[in-house]
């Protein structure tokens, strides 16, 4: 198979960007799109050209490393799978590709495809620890979970931090991840001590990072890898409404 890529490349923060044409030729119709890039990258330096930064670890949709913009759409046309589950057999014949970093002011670039999602990080440790005793291992049902409970806080655990929802969101908001990692823990039993400062600490902290405002398009939930669901962010909404009004009084 054969296209055209138009791929964004940007040496620093600090350098101005611009879009690269790269013609691609004899590609398996089997490869993922990170192997594809590989072999674009393997063509590049043989050129003395330099290659296309990207960033990747796992390859199996788990770890949220991989993830950019394809064609306009967090991790390209097909939902619920990353940027390294996608195989060039999604895509025309001789069509043209373009790729280009997830875009946020608190998603900086690195460089070409590689931005700094960190704010993620320091929001998530705004979430703090849960007071459990992590003493000897006990007996699997000696903490009932209702199921439907364990069932959802599994399903928002799946979050994988990669930044497909800001980026498809138009006011880049971190809603949805913040709540997927709120709503982890609040649903659970362990979660319940610290459930109250864990949600005014983590939306205090999204707020600091310059995300933007939800404005419930429902776009983030669309583009997420592991459909997150839309309610996650009311939820989330909900319980920093409890916290923040009973700490007024």
């Amino acid at each position: 198979m054969n296209f055209q890529l138009k791929v964004w490349r940007q040496k620093n923060q600090k350098e101005k960007g611009f879009f690269q044409s790269i013609p691609v030729k004899g590609v398996s119709k089997n490869m993922s799109f990170l192997e594809m890039l590989d072999f674009v990258n393997a063509k590049l330096i043989l050129e003395k050209k330099e290659p296309i930064a990207f960033e990747h670890d796992c390859r199996e949709g788990i770890c949220g490393s991989c993830g950019f913009m394809i064609n306009g759409s967090a991790h390209g046309p097909k939902t619920a799978m990353t940027t390294c589950q996608l195989y060039m057999r999604e895509f025309k014949e001789e069509s043209e590709i373009c790729i280009e970093p997830f875009r946020a002011k608190a998603f900086p670039i690195i460089k070409d495809l590689i931005v700094d999602r960190s704010s993620f990080d320091r929001i998530q440790q705004e979430g703090g620890f849960i007071s459990i005793n992590t003493g000897s291992a006990t007996s699997a049902n000696s903490l009932a979970v209702p199921k439907a409970k364990a069932d959802e806080a599994f399903a928002n655990a799946l979050c994988i931090g990669c930044g497909a929802c800001v980026a498809s969101c138009p006011n880049s908001s971190a809603s949805l991840f913040t709540a997927a990692r709120i709503s982890h823990f609040s649903k659970l039993p362990q979660g319940q001590s610290e459930k109250e400062n864990r949600v005014l600490n983590m939306v205090k902290q999204m707020d600091k990072e310059d995300f933007g405002s939800c404005s419930h398009t429902g776009a983030c939930s669309v583009s997420c890898p592991k459909e997150i669901d839309l309610k996650t962010i009311a939820e989330m909404n909900s319980e920093w409404r409890k916290a923040f009004l009973k700490q007024e009084k």
